[in-house]
């Protein structure tokens, strides 16, 4: 390779611009949306998911605002910035270690703001113990030194909350201590050019800002959906030497498809990793975090999971939350795991919106953790998977019965004792979900028909399987003739609307028993041969 084509180094695990620009890295060039923001005095909030490149965003309106124009040389904004005023900048980063108490946060802010004290030059003179009044006099003072307004820049602003999110008293403590610090923007206002902050979730302004009211939230603001992560053009243009031999809509079926109510986007460190590994299709971003807590909750609130396939939601339920009224499908929304895949205007004139898993890498991990969070079985997990996987891809129906109580016997059910899960019909609709998508398979929950709606339809291969799901919770069961889950199946005609399709369609009703917690009885009928 000559030097001319030489590739350019990788950004990998690099959350500032000096490193990228002065190491000749691949530089996707979001400045045209930050000229949007900074043309003048504003206030943003803005919510993305982890490594989404939040930290890179937040270094380069630093390095911007500062006046350091080397940075920018080519790009966008270069010519279009006054390079003769820069601003005092403060920034905090809370993405470091964990914070698990009160008593630790205050401390770290108080490094934190000394640490900004001293790269600016000043010296404040509030008592060490006074978070408020220590910061009030950094800005105070950095606005008369500079004879510039003071640029508050906040970069993971919500993780001491969310490092205790399990812990909801720690958690609400944790709160008021951030809300000590940041409810001081208000009050400085007349002193401030500008404030940015960002972070995974949002957090209800009432309950964090203390009255903030002037920051306007972008995370769904359809001029910035790009302003974190690769568009499709970015990898064509940024990436082309990299991903010449790419097979393009794989790579789309796998990463892309975050949404934020405008062009879908990749998270940049799948593709970095993907680029790095060779091509290898693996779940990278998911790896680095899986949402152990999210999976609790879900456990908690007994969540049917067939409903992750369809959701519709209110703006109200993505917009924000608070730690005592956390909603799963909010910080699931929040944290990437699940995205918009449609937006409507529901019959009360609000807007609506239908939520889904983004992209394969998600929703097989996603899947995954259910299955561990719902079953908590390790040993046959895998081994289970690919039984059911070639069972129901080959049609092999009657051998589906006792593969599914094998699946329901591994279960530790121990684990349960303090908690009702399975005490529902819902909990084994939700284990076989769980299962289902895992296998990549199209799965339809609550299946509407034109006479009700079948519990569950699972598609694979060459086969459609419409299924109806009962609880029995009688001490001593005994088999039902006729099996009461397939009569409703026959008797509402559910998988009528699949008959002249080109796949063989089975009917199948499915008994489970709440004392002996497994699946007691399984008939199935082939559709066609009625």
């Amino acid at each position: 390779m000559t030097p001319e084509t030489k590739l350019q180094n990788l950004p990998i695990g690099i959350n500032t611009l000096s490193s990228i620009r002065e190491n000749d890295m691949v530089y996707v060039d979001k400045t045209p949306l930050i000229w949007e923001m900074v043309q003048q005095p504003a206030r943003f909030f803005l919510s993305r998911p982890r490594r989404f490149g939040k930290s890179l965003l937040v270094d380069t309106l630093k390095e911007l605002f500062e006046g350091n124009r080397a940075l920018f040389s080519g790009l966008y904004i270069e010519d279009k910035w006054n390079w003769s005023k820069t601003y005092p900048v403060i920034k905090f980063d809370f993405a470091d270690g964990v914070i698990d108490s009160r008593t630790i946060l205050d401390i770290r802010i108080r490094k934190l703001l000394t640490e900004n004290q001293q790269r600016l030059g000043v010296v404040a003179s509030a008592v060490d113990n006074d978070i408020p009044g220590f910061f009030r006099d950094v800005i105070v003072q950095a606005r008369e030194k500079y004879g510039q307004k003071v640029v508050v820049l906040v970069d993971e602003y919500d993780k001491p909350i969310l490092d205790n999110i399990d812990t909801p008293e720690r958690a609400a403590e944790v709160r008021e201590g951030l809300k000590n610090l940041y409810s001081v923007l208000k009050g400085q206002d007349a002193h401030l050019q500008f404030i940015f902050m960002t972070g995974v979730t949002k957090f209800s302004k009432v309950s964090l800002f203390s009255g903030l009211n002037q920051l306007k939230d972008i995370t769904l603001d359809e001029r910035y959906a790009s302003i974190c992560g690769y568009t499709q053009t970015d990898l064509e243009t940024s990436f082309a030497q990299h991903l010449k031999d790419v097979n393009w809509q794989q790579l789309k079926d796998w990463y892309n498809g975050y949404q934020f109510l405008g062009e879908p986007v990749y998270n940049p460190y799948d593709i970095l990793l993907f680029i790095s590994g060779n091509y290898r299709y693996r779940n990278y971003w998911f790896e680095t975090g899986n949402p152990s807590f999210l999976i609790k909750l879900f456990q908690q609130k007994a969540y049917f999971l067939p409903a992750l396939e369809q959701l519709e939601v209110s703006e109200e339920i993505l917009d924000s939350f608070d730690i005592e009224r956390i909603n799963p499908v909010t910080l699931l929304f929040q944290s990437g795991y699940l995205t918009i895949k449609k937006v409507y205007t529901d019959v009360m004139g609000e807007l609506a919106f239908v939520l889904a898993v983004p992209n394969h890498e998600v929703k097989m991990a996603l899947n995954n953790q259910l299955i561990d969070g719902y079953c908590q079985i390790d040993t046959e997990k895998k081994a289970l998977r690919t039984e059911l996987y070639e069972l129901l891809h080959q049609g092999a129906i009657d051998q589906l019965k006792p593969m599914l109580q094998r699946l329901f016997a591994g279960i530790p059910w121990r684990n349960f004792t303090n908690n009702d899960l399975p005490n529902s019909e819902g909990y084994y609709a939700s284990v076989l979900y769980a299962f289902f998508a895992s296998l990549n398979a199209t799965v339809i929950p609550e299946d509407i028909t034109n006479r009700g709606q079948a519990d569950m339809t699972v598609m694979l291969g060459d086969f459609i399987y419409v299924m109806e799901i009962k609880l029995d919770k009688s001490a001593d069961y005994q088999a039902q003739i006729p099996n009461s889950a397939l009569q409703q199946v026959q008797d509402k005609a559910y998988a009528q609307k699949y008959v002249n399709q080109d796949k063989k369609v089975f009917e199948v009703g499915l008994i489970f028993n709440q004392v002996q917690r497994n699946l007691v009885q399984l008939d199935w009928l082939s559709a066609c041969q009625k």
